[in-house]
């Protein structure tokens, strides 16, 4: 109500505290201050208006699209200095940037700042990525080594030292490690502008991912890829060894999912449990067919990775009778048959799987047996 009561006396409004802050409304007319005070407000008399203060940030915008701003990466109106703000790498360039804009260097205040602003993007299970800007493959999972975050995919899909680009086109990574034919399994650590998120693309939705309990023959099984999107089947048999043109295989696991070029690398899930990523196969999406998929669990212990899942933090809680003591561990991949120490009692794992916090033998019976 007072900025229209004010009209173009306004110079803007802001608040003092986050909760119940006082309200300052800033004009360029004095003789505001008593209808300011009266609507329960504080007034500030400055010079510019907001108005003009705006309209200098339009010449700045219209100057920079012809221009490159990267030293003087950030510009805004500040209405609590009453002044346009231009923060700059090199100050000079912000000045530069100033007088051919043609605005008033009354108005504008030059703030030396190091930060370089850039996008951040998120990886998410199923989505494309590009190898050497050109093949296109997809995430299989997120994950995380340490603080260095990434995803895993098909080995097939790049080599060691390959760099990629996201399906937006923007550099995303280097492939650290590969192997192919043998197994088919790759790991590609992300820059900064990237962040592993503990998802997977079900037709553009977030499906979680919870965890890596592998699933047993006959259990449904679904793949995420770039090309053909979410698609649905059956586990049809573990530890299967599958022949290529360039060679042999072993160790995958094969399903009645179809998939095409393109879709390699991508998500293989039974409900919110990491299962692969995709191979190869035969046939297509329109007629059917058979997909391998390299289990997740061996990707992760090869290469030291752990699986971005929505249970990384457990959060506050109770912390229980103190450490246990034992060698079960938390981010550990475990297969069926290992035998772990916990509490005292040892526990022999029926499932393979990445553990979690949370996952304590004693407490995930589907997990771990007591011997």
């Amino acid at each position: 109500r007072l900025r229209a009561a004010l009209g173009a006396d306004f110079a803007g409004a802001w608040v003092h505290g986050a909760d119940s802050g006082t309200l300052t409304v800033a004009t360029t007319d004095p003789a505001d201050a008593a209808a300011i005070r009266a609507r329960g407000a504080e007034p500030a008399v400055v010079p510019h208006s907001l108005a003009a203060l705006d309209a200098a940030k339009a010449r700045l915008d219209r100057a920079a699209a012809h221009r490159n701003t990267a030293d003087t990466p950030v510009w805004y109106v500040d209405v609590r200095t009453n002044t346009l703000v231009l923060e700059a790498v090199r100050p000079a360039a912000a000045r530069s940037l100033l007088a051919v804009a043609g605005v008033d260097a009354s108005l504008a205040k030059v703030v030396k700042s190091a930060e370089r602003p850039r996008p951040l993007y998120d990886l998410r299970g199923g989505d494309a990525y590009y190898i050497n800007g050109n093949t296109r493959c997809s995430i299989g999972f997120p994950i995380t080594r340490g603080t260095q975050q990434g995803f895993a995919t098909a080995g097939h899909c790049g080599r060691a030292g390959y760099p990629t680009t996201g399906s937006n086109q923007v550099s995303q990574g280097t492939f650290q490690a590969s192997v192919f034919p043998g197994n088919d399994m790759a790991w590609v650590a992300a820059n900064s502008s990237w962040t592993a998120t503990p998802y997977v693309s079900q037709n553009g939705q977030n499906l979680q991912v919870t965890g890596s309990t592998v699933a047993t023959v006959g259990a449904s099984v679904c793949r995420s890829g770039s090309t053909t999107g979410w698609h649905c089947g059956t586990v049809q048999q573990l530890n299967t060894s599958v022949t290529y043109q360039e060679g042999t295989v072993s160790g995958v696991t094969r399903t009645s999912v179809c998939a095409e070029p393109g879709d390699s690398g991508g998500s293989f899930i039974s409900g919110s449990q990491a299962q692969g990523v995709t191979s190869g196969g035969s046939g297509d999406c329109t007629s059917g067919g058979t997909t391998f998929f390299q289990p997740i669990n061996p990707i992760l212990s090869a290469y030291g990775l752990t699986l971005k899942t929505t249970t990384d933090d457990p959060g506050p809680g109770d912390p229980g009778p103190g450490d246990p003591g034992g060698t079960w561990a938390a981010g550990t991949v475990y297969q069926a048959g290992d035998t772990v120490t916990y509490g005292g009692a040892s526990y022999r794992c029926l499932q393979g799987h990445q553990a979690q916090p949370g996952w304590e033998p004693p407490n995930v019976p589907a997990l771990w047996q007591r011997v």
